[in-house]
């Protein structure tokens, strides 16, 4: 094995191998998102659009990677896109000097052709849900589906109806690869045929965070579709089951243990 060094992670070392480079190539390529407006609107610089930032801060030129490779992949983030801001046709990426920028076509009414507008001149929630489209749908490396996106709040500066837009790309993106959300919408749980098997519930215990299956009580409810995952976090029905506070316990317990004893 190559040597560990101690200012960098030894993923990177052993990547050198050939027996773990499959392993190192879809970890790279795991997407996790924290998506910033303010970083999708600015000027930006090009690079190879082989994987979207965390903030979306080269989303520009991973849209051009899709149009040029990927043209089926451009046109379903267009399609979300025009269902969650409707007067919206389509997105292309544009140079400015060296740097480049997103110019959106969007329909006004008595114009012939759609007018064009920079993402400078576009809302927090038009940009959060572009970024949230093309995290889903890119293709790392410009070949491949990325292995795994996770997407923190994709709700954040949405308004509510585009939920249920919001949920149909997730689920056919989750078709090809997948997908890790954090929620606190309500809205987009609400949706009775989303299966409880897909849900982790999260709590905080005695100042511990729990994650785990949703508890007997809540999968009866919602097998049955009594309620909504929604609306069950409405109600703040929707918890971990008894497995995952156990566990949860037992680490609060080791780690008392250990700090007591050291």
């Amino acid at each position: 094995m190559p040597p560990a060094l101690p200012d960098r992670l030894y993923l990177v070392n052993a990547g050198g191998l050939s027996q773990f480079r499959p392993v190192y190539d879809a970890l790279s390529s795991m997407g996790f998102y924290n998506l910033n407006p303010d970083r999708i609107r600015d000027l930006q610089s090009p690079d190879p659009g082989t994987l979207l930032a965390r903030d979306g801060a080269n989303l520009s030129s991973v849209l051009d990677q899709l149009r040029e490779h990927h043209p089926e992949a451009k046109a379903r983030v267009e399609g979300y896109l025009s269902q969650v801001a409707s007067n919206i046709s389509g997105v292309d990426v544009k140079a400015v000097g060296p740097k480049e920028t997103l110019e959106f076509r969007q329909h006004v009414a008595g114009a012939k052709d759609p007018w064009r507008f920079p993402a400078a001149a576009m809302s927090d929630g038009t940009l959060r849900a572009l970024g949230i489209l093309v995290a889903l749908f890119q293709f790392a490396n410009g070949t491949s589906g990325v292995p795994l996106v996770g997407i923190e709040e994709p709700e954040a500066a949405l308004h509510p109806g585009a939920a249920g837009v919001l949920l149909d790309a997730l689920r056919e993106a989750s078709t090809r690869t997948q997908v890790v959300v954090t929620s606190h919408s309500p809205d987009l749980l609400d949706d009775p045929t989303i299966n409880v098997d897909s849900i982790l519930a999260v709590t905080l215990v005695d100042g511990a965070t729990v994650i785990g299956e949703v508890d007997e009580t809540g999968r009866s409810v919602l097998r049955d579709r009594l309620f909504t995952a929604g609306e069950l976090l409405r109600l703040d029905q929707l918890a971990p089951n008894d497995h995952a506070k156990a566990l949860a316990d037992g680490r609060q317990l080791d780690l008392f243990e250990e700090t007591t004893i050291g």
